[in-house]
């Protein structure tokens, strides 16, 4: 296990915040459903440039620290962090108990790309 030293901490900050844009871009117009399909995708595009000016750096320093399948198991974890915070607080949508149990399965068998 990686120890937590700034080339830990910084892909794990960044690839939280891409997160956050590419949430948006994925699932923001969902509240937006009367809005023409083609400005959904144009701002849904203009949304995704900013993750991937997140993203990229995220994997890159992270690269000196974790393998590739590490760095994407960090990635799809946050994923269904931000996406559980987005879901309830932005679409208004409730969790319910076999979303979480189905989370907690995966990130428990995300734990295991992280065993030595």
């Amino acid at each position: 296990m990686p120890t937590f030293s700034p080339a830990a901490l910084w892909p794990i900050l960044l690839l939280s915040l891409s997160n956050i844009f590419m949430t948006f871009a994925w699932y923001g117009h969902l509240k937006y459903k009367t809005s023409a399909l083609w400005i959904a995708i144009v701002a849904s595009w203009g949304i995704a440039f900013f993750e991937y000016c997140l993203a990229v750096p995220a994997n890159r320093i992270g690269a000196e620290v974790y393998s590739a399948a590490q760095l994407k198991t960090i990635q799809e974890v946050i994923t269904l962090v931000v996406f559980s915070v987005f879901s309830v607080f932005f679409l208004k949508e409730s969790l319910t108990i076999n979303h979480a149990i189905g989370f907690a399965l995966i990130a428990t068998g995300a734990a295991f790309v992280f065993r030595a």
